[in-house]
């Protein structure tokens, strides 16, 4: 069963993190959510990446945001950042989207814990066509809820 390793720089970011747990669990994939910050406890995080045997990594962070850049240097596995809003937003989404060359970090937009789920998944499913066919229904699904609401307006 494919893990994905969910890191946050603080508790107060598992708000995003719920976001795409549920998502994560209809797929059927194995998550453990960690609080360990980059700046704060940077031995931590090096610990929980060298020592994990998941498949992805997805990186929630705000403020400077440096958390999901730091699990790259860290793992060639693929790492999913998730930048956190706060007063100044485009300071942490600039952090995870602008990584050098040789470290990328796959950027979500602002918050969005559903989407670094769903692209988790997406990763993921290369090579297992059980999870693309429920990708392609969760899609589905998607576009029903869509046509029922502008039905209902």
């Amino acid at each position: 069963m494919p893990k994905v390793a969910i890191l946050m720089g603080s508790k107060n970011d598992l708000p995003v993190a719920e976001k795409g747990t549920p998502i994560l669990k209809k797929f059927g994939i194995d998550y453990k959510i960690y609080v360990a910050s980059a700046h704060r406890t940077p031995k931590r995080v090096e610990s929980i990446v060298t020592e994990s045997d998941a498949d992805l990594f997805i990186a929630i962070a705000g403020l400077s945001a440096a958390l999901p850049g730091v699990v790259a240097s860290l793992t060639t596995r693929p790492v999913i950042g998730v930048p956190v809003s706060g007063v100044i937003s485009l300071d942490a989404l600039l952090s995870v989207a602008q990584m050098p060359p040789g470290i990328p970090v796959a950027a979500v937009g602002i918050d969005r814990g559903d989407n670094a789920a769903i692209l988790a998944a997406e990763i993921l499913s290369v090579g297992t066509p059980a999870m693309r066919e429920k990708l392609a229904e969760y899609r589905k699904e998607m576009e029903a809820k869509i046509i029922a609401e502008s039905e209902s307006v």
